[in-house]
């Protein structure tokens, strides 16, 4: 009965949260309501959570569910949490699959294509500018890692986490 109950709890949160910081609260008010955690167990959680690598939302379902009812309780937690995701994702998928041959979702589909590469340039424009230009000063160093990478990438076909990892040890190297 607990398993099921911290699988329903998690399956509202993710429902009801848009993922990141706008979940803490409603973690802390469902975790303090059930009577599961204590406010000040939940603010622990949600800082070991963001300590750790990955979603801030799957690592509190995780480690509540652990704290709650052990490794079968992180199990149910976490699945519970992802079950909106998945489900979105099935409905769009079969969606897609239905209008794959509709004229008017080809035109949309088309038209979305402008936006889409609009938003990569201004990400690429973001994250360059903070990258190449930190407190509006050119980095030499930034640029010549980027350049490599962008070598690697293109050039011999090297995997993304292979050129990150060549990027991090340049980075060590020359800085």
């Amino acid at each position: 009965m607990l398993l099921l109950k911290l699988y329903i709890v998690f399956l509202k949160i993710g429902f009801t949260s848009f993922g990141g910081m706008s979940m803490i609260p409603v973690i802390n008010s469902e975790m303090v309501k059930h009577g599961f955690m204590t406010s000040s167990e939940v603010t622990d959680i949600v800082a070991i959570a963001e300590m750790t690598p990955g979603s801030l939302g799957i690592n509190c379902a995780t480690f509540a569910g652990m704290r709650v009812a052990g490794i079968p309780g992180e199990i149910f937690a976490t699945l519970g949490v992802l079950t909106p995701t998945f489900t979105l994702c099935v409905l769009a998928a079969i969606f897609f699959k239905k209008m794959k041959n509709n004229r008017y979702m080809g035109h949309a589909m088309y038209a979305i294509r402008p936006a889409t590469i609009g938003l990569i340039l201004s990400a690429v424009f973001v994250l360059g500018r903070s990258a190449y230009f930190p407190h509006a000063s050119f980095a030499p160093t930034s640029l010549l890692i980027g350049l490599i990478s962008l070598y690697l990438l293109m050039r011999h076909k090297l995997s993304i986490p292979k050129v990150i990892g060549c990027a991090a040890l340049l980075g060590l190297l020359i800085c």
